[in-house]
């Protein structure tokens, strides 16, 4: 049994790399409002208006996160497509052990899940609100989704990858289910890549080495597989010497017209030389600005540096996720569809409450996307890369003034066109509404149950618990009839998580 989940994982890890090139998509009641069409430059979505200068917080009226309403009732963030905290998460409770709170980033796991919010034809976005009330008087909460259009469609118009991977080959990388792991996935993935298609190999340890230049996959298969099958663990683990030769390689390798990425799959247990990720990606942030060269990053291994992966994908303009056993299938075809292509460049959300029916409110998660409300229509300002298949769910609490009715907030994403860098913004609102979070969409009922779960493993103090945020064993018997009206195996995995969390509290 256990030989044959080990063959099921490699093999899922190894259609990594070709569903890096063609990926897998991604339910809907409750009270939403959802808008597709685009438009760039103006924002005449109504009330309120954004980029107003942003007022003090009333401390009577806020707590920690909780936002008290200010002139411009703003709230903006980029765009995060990973997922690497819930993963990682789920690993670690399967151990019996209870994960730090520092790696619990509720809208990784939030973003673990399938939505089936409308897709929009073209590159960018389609916007949608909805929101259900709590058990909680006068708190509700509000789900923000943004999508990408699927992944199959242009998927035979995808530009030539030219992929550069950096591969961890210190010590700690001998454990099973890393560097073999790796092996075996990679030369998978060199049999699915397109004859046009690149690849080159770094290899780092306490030292880096580049293996095999930017090589065209056509004619040179055999001497591909002979680089990836010669990789051995050693010493120690320079990370950003890694990082730093493998975005050199890219350069070197640059294609004109195709899509350029550094692959880094490590443990991300940097142990030697430089250690800090700002001041690896200094290093290598002319590579990565002017060529626009992203990274994308995965993680392996029950000990795993998730902080220092988080940090460099995040500022390098790319995802990270974290790959374990039993779910690395659903990780590389539902969460990664397409990430060699790009639909937006820069992309980020604001959301405007309306003082009228907004009492306060607090973003669940995005602590370190969170991004100056003034700096939302600064293009010079970083926001998220995302790629086709992919969707966006943000989850707000708010609290509703008591007997509010009407307009309750309006969401808007921007996001640059990935070949001319041309704005473009989309927006969709929301009412007031009377719908139980019970009786909503069953999709967005997942995203609540997996919020709560967060909540619970990052802060169990009872004063900063979202709203109405059930036991964990009240979360388990909620997914668990979830699991059966979606039919949906990750939302029983979820169920299955959450009673695991409960055998390693305390």
């Amino acid at each position: 049994m256990e030989r044959q989940r080990t063959r099921q994982v490699i093999l899922t890890l190894a259609l990594a790399g070709g569903l890096l090139l063609t990926g897998c998509g991604a339910g809907d009641e409750g009270s939403k409002s959802s808008a597709d069409g685009s438009r760039g430059g103006s924002y005449d979505s109504g009330f309120p208006a954004p980029n107003q200068p942003q007022g003090e917080q009333n401390p009577d009226e806020s707590r920690g996160d909780y936002v008290t309403p200010s002139p411009d009732y703003l709230s903006t963030f980029a765009l995060d497509v990973d997922t690497a905290s819930y993963g990682y998460a789920r690993r670690t409770l399967a151990e019996g052990r209870r994960p730090d709170p520092s790696t619990i980033r509720p809208e990784e796991f939030v973003n673990s899940f399938r939505q089936d919010y409308d897709r929009p034809d073209g590159n960018g976005f389609t916007v949608t609100v909805d929101g259900a009330r709590t058990s909680k008087d006068d708190w509700s909460l509000v789900r923000v989704g943004l999508a990408t259009r699927s992944a199959g469609e242009n998927a035979d118009e995808r530009p030539p990858a030219a992929l550069t991977f950096v591969i961890d080959i210190s010590g700690s990388m001998a454990e099973p289910g890393r560097l073999d792991l790796a092996q075996r996935s990679l030369d998978t993935m060199t049999e699915r890549l397109r004859d046009d298609d690149s690849v080159a190999l770094v290899t780092f340890s306490d030292q880096a080495r580049k293996v095999l230049p930017m090589t065209r996959l056509g004619g040179h298969r055999d001497r591909i597989h002979e680089a990836i099958d010669g990789l051995e663990p050693t010493y120690s683990t320079n990370l950003g010497a890694g990082v730093e030769t493998g975005y050199r390689t890219a350069v070197e390798g640059l294609r004109e017209g195709a899509t350029n990425r550094v692959v880094l799959i490590s443990d991300a247990l940097a142990n030697d030389g430089e250690t800090d990720p700002d001041a690896i990606l200094e290093r290598i942030d002319t590579a990565r600005r002017e060529h626009g060269i992203t990274l994308f990053g995965i993680g392996v291994g029950s000990d795993y540096g998730d902080a220092l992966m988080e940090r460099l994908a995040d500022k390098g303009d790319g995802h990270t996720v974290y790959v374990s056993g039993d779910d690395a299938e659903k990780v590389f075809c539902e969460q990664l569809p397409q990430n060699i292509d790009l639909t937006a460049r820069d992309a980020k959300a604001q959301v405007a409450f309306d003082p009228e029916t907004v009492a306060s409110f607090r973003l669940v998660g995005y602590d370190d996307r969170r991004v100056a409300d003034d700096d939302f229509r600064d293009d010079r300002v970083d926001g998220g890369e995302v790629g086709p298949g992919h969707t966006v769910t943000a989850l707000y609490a708010v609290r509703t003034r008591p007997g509010a009715d009407g307009h309750l907030a309006t969401a808007t994403v921007r996001w640059q066109d990935p070949k001319t860098r041309a704005p473009h913004e989309k927006s969709a609102g929301l009412e007031t509404f009377d719908d139980s979070l019970r009786d909503a969409d069953p999709r967005f009922q997942v995203d609540a149950v997996a919020a709560y779960f967060a909540d619970a493993l990052r802060d169990t103090a009872t004063d900063n618990r979202l709203p109405g945020r059930p036991s964990l064993g009240e979360l388990a018997d909620w997914a668990d009839g979830l699991s059966e009206r979606t039919e949906d195996s990750a939302v029983r995995q979820l169920a299955d998580t959450i009673r695991q969390a409960r055998h390693v509290e305390g």
